[in-house]
């Protein structure tokens, strides 16, 4: 029978109505239904605390020890789940419980409860989510065990405005353990992520069923915006378009859905650089193309711009993890010189930088194997990048005087309304039996045939593995109309041996140094104060060593380095032991290195 109670706050400040409740304690049920009801009443009429005085009433009437049953279970008004508190009197006064000599002992000054228990799927680590209510508003803390068993530590959970100070933290640890266990199999438990991709043995992040996140709150934003909005056959039609707009929008998109391959064929991570010197020909558009593949591709959202620190970049990576990372405007991380000051390596090593702990100990090392996409209006690699770095980029350059993407504002707008529907199917898709060994066959039939151009292994290793995501797309995206890309048409794009070479890049510097400085390699100054950087005879150059060497350095190539190379090249010669040979220039002898010049037939 429904209730209907007329009590007014003042009312609510006598016995009426707390012996009213009193006689139904009796019948159990009845009992807690008028309970839940009056207290109901209490907060709506300005009196939150009913429950406590109630509890107050009951231990008036039967004693210190009464009202026993009503005070092992929380009562806070609004509270999500009531638990046993055990000794504890958990009201909406805040915890307390009564020390056997006297007095109280407080735990916490306002209601509070553990309500999950999170445990972390790569970790094991379980944390515990914690409910706390100030000023009539119930807020969440997630917080690690190993601050809420310690209570020289369980004061940092101060700063998000629970009542704990260092006086009540033992108090508070004690509460805590207690209410967790007697109420182990009230509390529900939730298994959660810190980052995204292939969670061995479980599926893939974020798109395992009831899967919470529970990493660095900085990255909680980027988690939300892998996810799917819109019309899926809105996102076909124009990423359909888009892949036939220029093989350059085709690689950038293939590159996306490669980067989810990238751990289970066993690759290295690797670099997609889309650039071009017209702005307006749609490199950031197609960019926002790929990442729509997984969520939101608006910039600041999933796609990020390279004006970003080196710890930034590398939790981002760490925390998409197997999904693409992509960077816009590489001239963000120019100098004022205009010299790229992107370290390639960093990245595309799939590791992060070792730190240490507080305690003397070391973090987990970050790690990510997955493809990095980047536009920007130059090159990613320069004359002086070390051949790793040529390596690990697939440089795209943008067709001249055509577009990547036409109609960009349109096809950005469409894109802005509908994406991530694309991601979750493909890695569905992936993960039926026998798909992932099929995808291994066939990427390593097209590693061989990319790797028999003219081309390096780790180029061919990253060229495959997009072109078999778009062979993949197609089968299982875009549908069978759709034409996937092929190993000649990826070949293009590729670099070459020699271009990768930073011996063989240095030497063709040295011989365009040597062109251009004929007039000082004259062996002795025509007149005082001209300068004099070695001498020529026939097809060697004798080139000081002390010059040889600023040379290299200014362009930023370790000169050590090149040395080796062109002596073992045979594009050097050194004396018996040595990696120089004596000249005499202004009739002094010199230690010079002696270059061989390329045949003047030579093309």
């Amino acid at each position: 029978m429904e209730t209907h109670w007329d009590y007014t706050a003042e009312d609510l400040m006598t016995t009426a109505p707390y012996e009213e409740l009193y006689r139904w304690r009796e019948e159990p049920f009845l009992h807690a239904a008028r309970l839940e009801s009056l207290a109901a009443h209490a907060q709506a009429v300005g009196v939150p605390g009913f429950r406590t005085m109630y509890r107050r009433y009951v231990q008036s009437v039967e004693g210190p020890g009464g009202g026993t049953a009503e005070g092992h279970l929380t009562a806070f008004t609004g509270q999500p789940l009531e638990l046993d508190a055990g000794e504890w009197e958990a009201g909406d006064d805040g915890v307390r419980r009564r020390r056997p000599g006297g007095g109280e002992e407080v735990a916490c000054p306002h209601p509070l409860l553990p309500v999950e228990r999170l445990v972390d799927l790569d970790t094991g680590e379980e944390k515990l989510k914690l409910a706390f209510c100030k000023g009539g508003v119930w807020r969440q803390v997630v917080a690690p065990r190993t601050v809420l068993a310690n209570a020289g530590r369980v004061t940092e959970l101060a700063g998000t405005g629970m009542g704990v100070t260092s006086q009540t933290a033992r108090a508070f640890v004690s509460y805590l353990a207690e209410v967790e266990q007697r109420n182990y199999e009230r509390i529900p438990e939730r298994r959660c992520v810190s980052r995204l991709g292939h969670i061995p043995g479980v599926g893939f992040a974020p798109y395992v069923e009831g899967l919470a996140f529970d990493g660095d709150p900085s990255l909680r934003a980027l988690f939300q915006t892998v996810r799917a909005k819109g019309s899926e056959a809105a996102w076909l039609e124009t990423a359909r378009a888009v892949r036939d707009m220029s093989a350059q929008a085709r690689i950038l998109l293939a590159a996306s859905f490669a980067s989810v391959l990238l751990e289970p064929l066993g690759c290295l991570p690797f670099f997609v650089h889309l650039w071009g010197v017209e702005s307006g020909s749609g490199k950031t558009v197609a960019l926002m193309a790929a990442a729509s593949v997984w969520g939101d591709p608006a910039p600041g959202a999933y796609v990020k711009t390279f004006d970003g620190t080196v710890t930034g970049l590398d939790k981002t990576a760490a925390f998409l993890s197997h999904l693409p990372l992509c960077l816009d405007e590489l001239q963000l991380a120019k100098d004022e010189r205009g010299r790229t000051c992107f370290d390639v390596y960093r990245l595309a090593q799939g590791v992060g930088r070792t730190r240490g702990t507080r305690t003397g100990g070391l973090e987990p090392t970050a790690t990510w194997r997955c493809c990095i996409l980047t536009t920007g209006e130059s090159p990613l690699t320069g004359p002086s990048s070390g051949a790793g770095a040529f390596n690990r980029v697939l440089d795209i350059q943008c067709p001249a005087g055509a577009a990547v993407v036409r109609d960009g504002m349109q096809v950005a707008q469409a894109l802005r309304h509908n994406f991530g529907f694309a991601g979750r199917r493909f890695v569905e898709a992936l993960g039926r039996p026998g798909a992932a060994e099929a995808a291994q066959a066939r990427y390593e039939a097209l590693f061989q045939a990319l790797a028999a151009q003219d081309t390096t292994e780790k180029q061919a290793m990253a060229a495959a593995a997009v072109v078999l995501a778009d062979e993949l797309a197609c089968q299982w995206i875009f549908g069978p109309e759709a034409r996937p890309m092929d190993t000649e048409q990826m070949g293009a794009f590729l670099a070459a041996r020699r271009t990768v070479s930073a011996g063989e890049r240095a030497y063709r510097l040295l011989c365009g140094w040597t062109a251009q400085n004929a007039a000082k390699l004259c062996g002795r100054a025509p007149h005082s104060g001209a300068e004099v950087l070695g001498t020529l005879e026939g097809d060697r150059a004798y080139i000081i060593r002390t010059a040889f060497q600023r040379l290299l350095e200014e362009a930023g190539f370790s000169e050590e380095a090149v040395l080796s190379y062109l002596l073992e090249a045979g594009l050097a010669e050194g004396r018996s032991g040595h990696r120089t040979r004596s000249k005499r220039i202004n009739g002094i002898a010199t230690e010079c290195v002696c270059l061989r010049l390329p045949p003047e037939d030579e093309a």
